[in-house]
């Protein structure tokens, strides 16, 4: 009989990205300002809305939204929180596809963990990795290079850290 593999257990083959900092903040502020307060370091140049973004925003809760609002009035949906156990971690989905357009199905969605650690000397150790980029299927390899580029999460763990007290 031949054996049936559940693919939920696929584990994948292409390389997470991961960035680290640690941060002059407890873990408590520095989950709040990587979630809740997003907008005040969020580059604004980093969105996938048809106008310029104003405001980042992340709800605060499982099942949350992730989402820009633009500045033609119009919100730009962008991801998804999976796990809300703050102030230790969250996960969201990554609901951009690779051509930088906003993705319908979950399925084909790659994720963002962060991880808040304690350390202490009161210092946070902040460790982000998005995986799963297979999911997205063709064009996969091209958003993971950009987002593991020197513009991308470097950049924008490096705007959180200074936002949340600076680097540690």
């Amino acid at each position: 009989m031949p054996m049936v593999t559940d693919m939920s257990d696929h584990v994948s083959s292409v390389e997470p990205v991961r960035k680290s900092i640690r941060v002059r903040a407890n873990s408590a502020r520095a989950f709040k300002v990587f979630t809740e307060g997003i907008d005040s370091w969020w580059p604004r140049t980093h969105h996938i809305g048809s106008s310029p973004m104003t405001k980042a925003v992340i709800e605060p809760r499982l099942g949350g939204r992730c989402y820009s609002e633009q500045a033609d009035g119009t919100e730009c949906p962008w991801g998804e929180v999976t796990a809300w156990e703050p102030p230790a971690r969250f996960v969201m989905a990554w609901r951009v596809s690779p051509t930088w357009k906003y993705e319908t199905e979950l399925a084909q969605c790659s994720e963002v963990e962060v991880r808040f650690t304690a350390a202490p000397d009161g210092s946070t150790l902040v460790e982000l990795e998005h995986r799963n980029f297979e999911r997205h299927g063709a064009g996969f390899s091209g958003m993971r290079s950009q987002v593991d580029s020197p513009g991308g999460w470097t950049t924008i763990i490096a705007l959180f850290a200074e936002q949340a007290g600076g680097a540690a």
